[in-house]
């Protein structure tokens, strides 16, 4: 499945989210938190999230290594492993929260193998600075728009 499309939501007093219910089945079986490389998270499906993070390992030449060793911590210690509660929720951290700048407005959108959770507003600007840029990404793909 890929996740598409992008949501409004709000989180609850008790920093949950409400993840929608399109996407849920595909959460049922766990899901990973990722603190992204943006100012967002990035909520994975387990499987998917194992899968990415051990192949990204098996580029390693030496596990062993500075390399390896600081993969595995940006991977893994950037993450947490959870599950969505019986009403479709994730509970969101303080320290993942801190990093994505997020208050109680969230965007969540899809972008394929994963979603992402944003602060409203700073979506809002990435969101104007993106399409701005659209034509420019689609060209250096060979594209034209």
């Amino acid at each position: 499945m890929a996740f598409t499309g992008t949501f409004d939501h709000n989180l609850d007093a008790k920093n949950r989210l409400t993840i929608p219910s399109k996407f849920r089945a595909e959460l049922s079986k766990g899901v990973f938190l990722s603190r992204a490389m943006d100012n967002c998270i990035s909520l994975y499906p387990s499987q998917t999230y194992t899968d990415m993070a051990e192949q990204a390992l098996s580029q390693v030449r030496n596990p062993l290594s500075q390399q390896g060793r600081e993969l595995r911590r940006l991977l893994y210690g950037n993450a947490l492993e959870t599950e969505l509660d019986s009403a479709g929720r994730v509970m969101l951290t303080p320290k993942f929260l801190e990093h994505a700048g997020i208050g109680r407005e969230v965007v969540i959108t899809g972008v394929g193998d994963c979603l992402e959770l944003w602060d409203r507003s700073t979506w809002e600007g990435y969101e104007s600075d993106l399409t701005a840029r659209a034509s420019d990404l689609t060209e250096s793909l060979g594209h034209t728009t």
